[in-house]
């Protein structure tokens, strides 16, 4: 799905869930869904892109529009937090929100040196391993030479 189009999903649910009654922290899903979309819009227009189908102008009309209407979620959002809960849980709720990315950025790192640590050490047992059957093959050749 579209991060756009997942956005504004989770905006209509979200918002139909606070008319309806519910209390913002039952609706964490949807914020979450939200939140996910924004950052994905975010990063799509950030990150430089190139279609030999579409034009600059094309490219960056997009994006900026993308962007322009996460930013306007993202506002409304507040407002309804702001409203139902107060400026503390707005500013708690993006306290967590950085704690939270900081953390999985900590982890995908973690998980990146931990990848390479591996393959470091593959290659290492790879070329011990291929060193020691040449040894041996030397050694048996030698052995079988000064035998004939």
């Amino acid at each position: 799905m579209e991060p756009v189009t997942a956005a504004v999903a989770a905006f209509s649910a979200l918002k139909a869930g606070v008319a309806a009654g519910k209390e913002i922290t039952s609706l964490a899903k949807e914020i979450g869904t939200l939140w996910n979309s924004i950052d994905e819009i975010t990063h799509q227009h950030n990150k430089k892109k190139s279609s030999v189908f579409r034009s600059v102008e094309e490219e960056a009309l997009d994006t900026f529009m993308a962007k322009k209407k996460a930013e306007d979620l993202e506002n409304q959002l507040r407002e309804i937090i702001l409203y139902s809960r107060g400026m503390g849980a707005w500013q708690e709720l993006v306290r967590l929100r950085a704690d939270i990315r900081k953390k999985r950025q900590e982890d995908a790192l973690a998980a990146k040196r931990k990848r390479q640590q591996m393959l470091e050490v593959i290659a290492i047992a790879a070329t011990l391993i291929v060193g020691s059957v040449a040894l041996f093959i030397f050694v048996v050749a030698l052995l079988s030479a000064r035998n004939s």
